[in-house]
């Protein structure tokens, strides 16, 4: 089903719009050394109006990173990483951000 995510600008009160993201998928442990990084870009995007991208691709079970670029909307954090898990691709995962000057918190969502 694939993934989405929905970013909210608490400090503003809305959606935070044209943020772009990444999405990576994390390298096995036998192919990390091979890589450098250990991630592989897998797709590109940038929010809508509403704050949100779907349909971002999980292809397969395991590590994955959601890099959201939040430069200029954060005072403290210029990039967020959420790494997480995907144990069957098949389900839905909603990853949303809720994003302020000085933090940020994260949950999966339905």
């Amino acid at each position: 089903m694939g993934l989405s995510t929905h970013v909210l600008d608490t400090a503003q009160g809305r959606p935070a719009a044209g943020m772009p993201v990444r999405l990576e998928r994390g390298a096995s442990r036998s192919n990390s050394a091979q890589t450098g990084t250990g991630w592989t870009v897998v797709t590109e995007a940038v929010t809508d109006a509403d704050g949100r991208i779907g349909g971002l691709p999980l292809t397969a079970p395991g590590v994955w990173r959601l890099v959201f670029d939040t430069s200029g909307r954060s005072a403290f954090f210029p990039e967020v990483s959420i790494v997480f898990h995907v144990a069957d691709p098949a389900d839905h995962h909603h990853v949303p951000l809720l994003l302020a000057p000085f933090g940020y918190s994260t949950y999966r969502g339905s």
